[in-house]
């Protein structure tokens, strides 16, 4: 099972909102992740079956950076609000560090979440020595 974790701040909800309606059928498939008001605005918008983990600032991003750090993770969809301060940015920072850190793709944009849910590498046969998602 393919796991994809989903998460936005306040000023990006509606952001990642439509691009899960957008990309419903896509995402029904696979094991969603998602700190817990992302989730469930996710849930109630979109329709999808999504794990909750904690609310962002209460633990939510560390508990994705575990499951990055334990290879339970294959793709990050984070919308960032890149304008606004936020108290638990150290955690964020961890977060798209160990992303990189594992090689995780990550998409932060609208467009490069398009790009990475329709990429060929992941509907046709995943990457190599990885099976489909």
């Amino acid at each position: 099972m393919r796991n994809i974790v989903l998460i936005a701040h306040d000023a990006k909800k509606t952001d990642i909102i439509d691009w899960a309606r957008f990309n419903r059928s896509a995402l029904a498939s696979k094991e969603l992740f998602a700190t817990r008001s992302t989730g469930e605005e996710i849930i109630a918008g979109v329709g999808l079956r999504v794990n909750l983990l904690r609310h962002g600032p209460e633990g939510g991003d560390a508990q994705v950076g575990a499951m990055i750090a334990e290879g339970k993770v294959d793709l990050l969809i984070f919308f960032w609000d890149p304008l606004s301060l936020h108290p638990h940015d150290v955690d964020v920072k961890a977060l798209l560090r160990l992303a990189v850190l594992h090689d995780v793709p990550t998409a932060c944009n609208h467009r490069t979440a398009d790009f990475l849910i329709s990429s060929p590498l992941y509907r046709d046969g995943g990457l190599p020595g990885e099976a489909a998602m």
